[in-house]
């Protein structure tokens, strides 16, 4: 056997792989690359068989954050010419989650900018989630609203909501260099809460923020501890106007080896490819399609994604099927890049309909 054949017998087995197998995963050639996502393939077919599920994110709360993120276009003291705009009405909220559902989202993915929600933003919350789930019982609802206070997840949970978002994003030895203003220690106690609760957990990562091999290893690993049932896999989108701004360190041969590393860490949690895989996989998104089992159709927080036109026919030429509500059917330089990074000018918050 090779390696990779141990490697996909340890994530069939729910086993844990060895940090010399993470790095190897991470450090390998390119010339084993498609082996790596062939193997990766295995575990995902195992649990997955070939569906993809649909997510779409609608930003109910957009820009001025009093948090420090060095990553976010919504940070204290960003230059980024990014929307902003406070809570959304209800009736805003839920026709806006009727867009992805229109156009196939099983999960629609509400977020808030700022550190955590206040008592009454949850009741603002849970009133518009509980009237969407009145329409479409079927359709999943997933709330990212920041740090959770005692009591907050319980009232979510009550409303309707079906899981809570909140990313550990690096390593703990890492997290110093891209925030200040909270910790590691509090993104994984709000994934505690959401999960004492009874909201699935939802919890990833960002890639590309200078993070060392070993601290990918780590945050995955702690991941896989915490037991999310989704693992969101971000790659950093390098806003001008933020500390990271036009840091470009990833490639697409890169992105699917961490891809890869997910799932073999965590092979039964659906893996979803999320922020910044346009911009930095481009031609090789539909290989992702063979190591994750979920991916953001449309616009993001605030950037423009993929139209979701083409993340279905991506998905069908790929040879992949979308799930379905119940009843319904090298390195590159920033000079060369920026036009990729584009602002989102659509959707909540504007006059202009969401690209879905």
């Amino acid at each position: 056997m090779t390696w990779l054949d141990t490697l996909t017998e340890k994530a069939l087995a729910r086993e844990l792989p060895t940090r010399a197998e993470a790095l190897k995963v991470l450090q390998g050639s390119d010339d084993e690359l498609m082996d790596v996502v062939a193997a990766a393939f295995k575990v995902r077919l195992r649990y997955f068989g070939r569906r993809v599920k649909l997510n779409y994110l609608v930003n109910i709360k957009s820009g001025l954050c009093p948090e420090d993120c060095f990553y976010c276009s919504q940070r204290l003291g960003s230059a980024a010419d990014v929307l902003k705009y406070t809570w959304l009405k209800a009736g805003e909220v839920i026709s806006n989650a009727e867009a992805g559902v229109k156009a196939g989202a099983t999960r629609v993915c509400l977020v808030a900018s700022g550190r955590g929600p206040t008592d009454a933003d949850v009741t603002r919350v849970s009133s518009a989630i509980a009237q969407f789930k009145q329409q479409h019982p079927g359709v999943e609802v997933c709330a990212c609203l920041g740090l959770l206070s005692d009591g907050q997840a319980e009232r979510l949970h009550q409303a309707g909501t079906t899981a809570y978002n909140h990313n550990l994003n690096t390593a703990e030895t890492n997290y110093a260099d891209i925030c200040t203003t909270h910790s590691y220690q509090d993104r994984a106690e709000t994934v505690r809460k959401a999960k004492h609760a009874g909201l699935s957990p939802c919890s990833g990562l960002i890639a590309g923020m200078g993070e060392t091999d070993d601290e990918l290893a780590d945050v995955v690993f702690a991941l896989r501890e915490l037991d999310p049932d989704s693992v969101p896999v971000n790659f950093l989108i390098p806003f001008e106007g933020t500390p990271l701004g036009g840091r470009w360190e990833l490639t697409p041969q890169r992105c699917l080896r961490i891809l890869a590393l997910v799932r073999f860490t965590c092979p039964d949690a659906e893996v979803r490819l999320a922020g910044g895989r346009e911009i930095h996989l481009r031609s090789l998104q539909p290989l992702a399609l063979h190591i994750v089992n979920s991916i953001f159709l449309g616009d993001y927080l605030t950037s423009e994604g993929q139209a979701g036109a083409r993340d279905l026919e991506m998905i069908a030429d790929a040879g992949f099927v979308p799930e379905t509500v119940e009843g319904t059917a090298g390195r590159t330089q920033p000079e060369s890049r920026r036009d990729l990074v584009r602002v989102r000018r659509r959707g909540p918050g504007t006059g202009l309909p969401a690209n879905a």
